[in-house]
């Protein structure tokens, strides 16, 4: 887990001196978190504070900055750069939030990356979470896959996509929007359409799932969760519903765009137990056409991959263009 929980910040190692750390912020609606690290790549220290969502992006952006400065002052080093993963739609060219859930006050609109560059005086590169989170999740140790789709299994199913190595966003920023993809039930999805996969997978749906089944409320996916380990056979078919319903989501993407991997993460994936027996008897039935086996695995890197993806972005702003 990133941090502390009640907004204090934890040194990871000592710097006798001075150099230039990489920031990684993770902003989200409840809490901001953040890593800092050296320039080859050891983590110097991290930390969280609450996030002042109801009171504006300015709010958001001072808390983003005091805590980032604040990790280097403990680490006794200077700044080079911040990334930062944020909630919302991202204008990824300029670090500006497009749009945002309305308990993000003030956020849809706000020049997220202007604002921090200009409170901390270094670069700053701002992505999606889901984006940054692939990109921490690919660069993790042991991983080699250059073409990977990410997902994240949360309150919502969210989507991001990296080919020959970089993001790939495409022309309106929506490239791997796989939660959003239709045809996998009759059911409305938050975004008012129908049969998406957010209406199987996402944490807040298994548990809708689970009551329309049973007509007994649950307080959210894991005690859906705690319930099928315990042999509740409606709560083991709401996850192989969900399984099912994310590997031919990946299967259909991996199709379409030839990828080796798709890496999945986010609070569901806490019962990877229960879902992975469906999603690989949905693989063996539903494979891509390339005749290439398909890996659907867990992200490994837990509540780190965002802030750490966003750290590979803000590494990349240190990068002239065509270089890397």
């Amino acid at each position: 887990m990133i941090g502390q929980e009640h907004g204090t910040t934890m040194p990871i190692a000592t710097s006798s001196a001075r150099g230039a750390g990489l920031v990684g912020i993770d902003i989200g609606g409840t809490k901001i978190a953040a890593l800092l690290v050296s320039d080859d790549g050891a983590v110097l220290a991290r930390g969280s504070v609450p996030a002042p969502a109801a009171l504006g992006g300015g709010a958001m952006a001072d808390a983003a900055a005091d805590l980032a400065r604040e990790l280097a002052a403990q680490a006794e080093v200077s700044l080079a750069a911040a990334g930062v993963g944020a909630a919302g739609v991202i204008d990824h060219e300029t670090g500006t939030i497009r749009a945002a859930s309305a308990t993000f006050v003030g956020w849809a609109g706000f020049p997220l990356a202007d604002e921090l560059e200009q409170r901390l005086g270094v670069p700053v590169r701002v992505e999606n979470d889901v984006n940054a989170f692939i990109l921490g999740e690919a660069a993790a140790d042991g991983r080699t896959d250059r073409d990977v789709l990410g997902v994240m299994l949360g309150t919502g199913v969210g989507g991001a996509l990296i080919i020959d190595g970089d993001l790939h966003h495409g022309p309106h920023g929506a490239a791997g929007e796989i939660g959003h993809t239709p045809g996998y039930s009759e059911l409305v999805c938050t975004c008012g359409q129908i049969g998406h996969l957010e209406t199987l997978a996402s944490g807040t749906s298994i548990a809708l799932r689970y009551q329309e089944r049973t007509s007994a409320p649950v307080r959210d996916a894991r005690e859906v969760a705690d319930r099928a380990r315990g042999g509740d056979a409606e709560a083991i078919a709401v996850f192989d519903a969900a399984g099912r319903a994310l590997a031919l989501a990946c299967a259909s993407a991996a199709t379409i765009l030839d990828l080796p991997c798709a890496i999945v993460g986010g609070g569901v994936t806490a019962a990877w137990d229960l879902l992975e027996p469906s999603i690989l008897r949905t693989l063996d039935t539903d494979s891509p056409v390339s005749g290439i086996p398909l890996r659907i695995i867990p992200a490994v890197l837990g509540s780190d991959a965002v802030a750490l993806g966003a750290i590979e972005t803000a590494r990349r702003a240190l990068v002239p263009a065509g270089a890397h």
